[in-house]
């Protein structure tokens, strides 16, 4: 029979989240990062119809993708931090090993390659280390 205390218990329990090697509970280091879908195929690939997805893809940017997104966990027995695609259905996680490609569908991270809207020379001015301002162009009278 179970005690009272343990019937009534109303506080939240851990997620069951355990390392796909080794089998032991994974420790969050990280925030979770929210992913969303920025390409109908995307939505098509999570059982979004054809038609609702186009009609999504229309009126919004992006949507976010509801029990999905990317964290960092700590495994005791790796003795390392590694990233995980994370999609929950029911109270069940399914775990991958997040792929650059998600990357890229999540908000609030900065993209590795830089703004795509920014030009190469912006770019590269904005690397220098010592900059001159106008010494850098050579004007020619």
């Amino acid at each position: 029979m179970q005690r009272r205390c343990d019937r009534n218990r109303k506080r939240s329990k851990r997620r069951a989240i355990y390392c796909p090697i080794h089998g032991c509970y994974l420790h969050s280091v990280s925030p979770k990062y929210s992913l969303f879908a920025d390409r109908v195929g995307q939505l098509l690939t999570r059982g979004v119809g054809q038609q609702s997805a186009r009609r999504l893809m229309a009126t919004k940017t992006t949507v976010l993708l509801e029990g999905e997104w990317l964290e960092g966990f700590w495994c005791d027995d790796c003795n390392q931090t590694i990233w995980y695609h994370i999609q929950k259905s029911d109270r069940t996680y399914h775990l991958s090993v997040a792929s650059p490609e998600l990357w890229q569908q999540v908000v609030g991270v900065m993209n590795p390659e830089g703004n795509p809207s920014v030009g190469e020379f912006t770019r590269k001015h904005a690397r220098n280390v010592g900059y001159n301002g106008s010494k850098d162009f050579q004007f020619r009278g």
